[in-house]
């Protein structure tokens, strides 16, 4: 089986529970649709146990919005990693903190090395993930890709900044005969959302107060850190 999971932001416990919950064989896998770090309190620890988690069952790590806003206030050069300006306001304090950066006597981006397995992990993510009849984003897809019934062509010519950033893919029907799973937007209620045609958000607000959330595939059915499991057909109002 195949687990999909939302947005992490440094929340290891919630991590861990969300984990220990999954029913997980051997060769059952992951696709993690991107934010680990910030505004939780551990973005390091989340970081070193997905390596471990990696290492057990394939995993497929997404980058987020997040992601791309650390690494470029790392000064990390490529066309995933911009608004690095933003990184401190968006709770990138938490992240530098958690990887020991103020503890240096002048602490900057030029000096601060990250870990070499981390390095490793942050430069593997991906901006889109698509295997059977699931395509897997951080945020979405804007309408010209939407409309194109070629979904290869559609994640081959999405932009980083729609793929890392935008909020209304699941409002927009779409011809790409894939159903979207996407994080980025938590739900209002944070409950899972699935929106017809064929998206289904499961950003549930870890960071906010929320739980972590995880959707089995292809059954579809929904686990969450605080111990809820249900069909996401019921798992909240479409918003």
């Amino acid at each position: 089986m195949l687990y999909a999971v939302g947005d992490v932001h440094g929340e290891i416990e919630k991590l861990e529970a969300l984990l220990a919950r999954l029913p997980l064989r051997a060769g059952d896998r992951f696709v993690f649709c991107g934010d680990y770090v910030d505004r939780g309190p551990d973005s390091h620890g989340v970081v070193e146990r997905l390596i471990e988690l990696s290492k057990v069952h394939p995993c497929v790590f997404l980058m987020g919005n997040h992601e791309s806003m650390f690494l470029d206030f790392l000064g990390w050069k490529g066309r995933a990693y911009f608004a690095g300006d933003a990184f401190l306001a968006n709770g990138g304090a938490r992240t530098l903190a958690s990887y020991g950066y103020f503890d240096a006597e002048a602490p900057s981006p030029a000096s601060f090395r990250l870990p070499p397995a981390h390095e490793a992990f942050y430069r593997s993510l991906r901006l889109w993930h698509l295997e059977g009849d699931y395509v897997f984003v951080h945020a979405g897809l804007g309408p010209a890709q939407l409309a194109t019934g070629d979904v290869d062509f559609a994640l081959r010519r999405a932009r980083p900044e729609d793929l890392l950033w935008r909020r209304d893919t699941h409002e927009m029907p779409h011809a790409l005969g894939r159903t979207i799973v996407h994080g980025h937007t938590p739900a209002a209620d944070l409950g899972v959302r699935e929106n017809l045609p064929f998206s289904i958000g499961i950003d549930t607000g870890a960071a906010f107060g929320g739980p972590l959330t995880a959707i089995r595939l292809p059954d579809e059915t929904i686990f969450q850190s605080d111990g809820q499991e249900t069909d996401p057909r019921r798992a909240g109002s479409i918003s």
